[in-house]
């Protein structure tokens, strides 16, 4: 039996019906590397038992304890059923992106069972009109609970659900799992009564270790080594409201190697940048069409793994995380970039100086029936709607994944987008991820708040389009004369090409963006083996 931290319970705390706090991701497999080119749902459910060993996550459940008086506890289920984990669904004809990405917001929108060990695959086939995807291929729909995972965790799980190479074996030793019994409400009331006698000296022990990095942030505040301005609080946005019930998910997926490449508009900055100002400029372009772009940059809460190597495949989370600024309020996009660059490199300074690993620390010695009554309040209450909301207008989280291909039951993994949870005052969340040359930038929204999740596929395209040319007219001018020649086109990758529109098409869309109608659909286009945005969530 093993009992969660803070960060994790807080996760159990803010479960709500509409505010399911699990994360996820939309992965496309192509079967032509398995044996015989195809994969059965039996075959499916075969490999991910021969290798439940390689996860902690999969087989554990969670036990709470009685009015909530202490953090919950993980155990080994003994009940466990992985058919009941692993679901099978087949999307009607046509079988495109847009049904993919509704089968997933509606997956995605229902809590899981916390009664059983909190994860889910989804097998959907039916992908027979996915643009740049192969028939016959397939799609898993992910969700695992946040108190379960963070984002470099459920790397982990990746990693113990696929393979390096499609016909690689099953591991050769001996399963060691043994399941645990349920402790009864007298045992846990037990083990809360003796923690609430030792949380005092806990929450000492942390505040010692937290001094010294309070007392350097101070330091480096009057050395003027950063600077804490009014910046990082950010307006209100029709996205930091009360949540409600539906989502919708979709994304867009772009050339890694361009996305690097934009790197040289400001020196210094980072792949992060990048992705910081593209979804900065994607908002400003939403709003500014709606009529509400405030004068005022909006910001990310971006998440920062604290994971030791120790920790690599420990469940729960290590997380920390900064404030970064998205330079709404610029237009430019170089300038964006530059701006967005200055602002994160004085948030990470903040952030070093006062110690990411002790900020997350502290979160593990918060009372755990404060957390819970708090969250609660927070949502009955819909504080939210009444402008207590978070200090960040969205969030942005960087998930590396695979630099190299990899594989699940001997099917090639095409394209992987991620999902993630919302909460009240937080209705638009944004996860970056890499995977072997692409990129995806993906979102999930809160369905009555972005009732039109195409137009801003079309948005962040257009913006990552905005920032790809200023870099290539940027390198152009560097350039000697002779390579100044070379036609620019040449440098667009086939990822980020798309159709010229026909006449009326390109009246319509300069309307679109004026004054966007509800449920307008945008452009998108995708790589040659990943979807990329096209269609809406509902």
């Amino acid at each position: 039996m093993q009992q969660l931290q803070g960060m994790d319970a807080s996760f159990v705390a803010l479960e709500t019906r509409n505010s399911p706090m699990h994360i996820g991701s939309i992965l496309i497999y192509n079967p032509e590397t398995a044996p015989g080119g195809f994969v059965r749902f039996k075959d499916i459910l075969s490999f991910l038992e021969s290798r439940l060993q390689l996860s902690t996550t999969m087989r554990r459940r969670m036990v709470r304890v009685p009015f909530d008086l202490d953090y919950p506890y993980w155990i080994e289920d003994p009940e466990f059923d992985l058919e009941y984990h692993v679901r099978h669904v087949s999307l009607p004809e046509p079988g495109d992106w847009r049904q993919l990405c509704i089968q997933a917001a509606r997956i995605f929108a229902r809590p899981l069972d916390l009664d059983r060990p909190p994860w889910e695959f989804t097998v959907v086939e039916g992908l027979d009109n996915v643009e740049g995807v192969p028939r016959g291929c397939y799609a898993y729909i992910t969700k695992v609970h946040h108190a379960a995972i963070d984002g470099m965790s459920g790397i982990d799980l990746m990693e113990a659900t696929h393979t390096l190479a499609p016909d690689e074996p099953a591991p050769s030793t001996e399963d060691p799992w043994k399941p645990e019994k349920m402790p009864n409400p007298v045992e846990l009331l037990g083990k809360s009564y003796f923690n609430a006698i030792t949380n005092p000296m806990k929450q000492l022990e942390v505040a010692a270790k937290a001094a010294p990095g309070l007392a350097k942030a101070l330091k480096g505040l009057a050395a003027k080594e950063f600077d804490v301005s009014r910046e990082m609080i950010p307006p209100k946005t029709r996205f930091n409201r009360k949540i409600g019930p539906h989502r919708v998910v979709e994304g867009v997926s772009i050339a890694l190697a361009e996305v690097k490449a934009i790197r040289a508009l400001a020196d210094g900055a980072k792949v992060n940048d990048v992705f910081l100002a593209i979804i900065g400029g994607a908002m400003r372009r939403y709003l500014d069409a709606k009529g509400e772009l405030p004068d005022k940059t909006l910001t990310a809460m971006a998440p920062i793994s604290v994971r030791a190597e120790g920790e690599k495949n420990a469940m729960g989370n290590q997380v920390s995380a900064m404030i970064a600024p998205l330079g709404t309020h610029l237009a430019d996009p170089a300038e964006r970039l530059a701006w967005v660059f200055n602002r994160t490199t004085n948030s990470k300074t903040m952030t070093d100086a006062m110690g990411a690993r002790n900020m997350a620390e502290m979160s593990k010695v918060s009372p755990a029936l404060w957390m819970s009554l708090g969250a609660q309040l927070y949502t009955r209450l819909s504080l939210a709607n009444r402008g207590v909301g978070p200090m960040f207008t969205t969030v942005v989280t960087n998930v590396p994944g695979p630099p190299v291909p990899i594989y699940s039951a001997g099917a090639r993994l095409e394209s992987m987008m991620g999902l993630i949870c919302l909460t009240d005052g937080m209705g638009l969340a944004h996860t970056v991820q890499s995977y072997h040359r692409e990129a995806t930038i993906a979102f999930t929204a809160d369905r009555a708040m972005m009732p039109d999740p195409d137009f801003y596929v079309e948005c962040i395209h257009e913006s990552f389009e905005e920032l790809r040319d200023a870099a290539a007219h940027s390198a152009e001018r560097k350039a000697p004369e002779p390579a100044a020649s070379k036609a620019p086109e040449a440098r667009k990758s086939a990822a980020t090409k798309r159709p010229k529109p026909s006449k009326p098409a390109a009246k319509q869309n300069r309307a679109r963006k004026k004054a966007p109608a509800k449920g307008t659909k945008g452009v998108a286009s995708r790589s040659k083996t990943a979807p990329k945005g096209k269609g809406q969530s509902e």
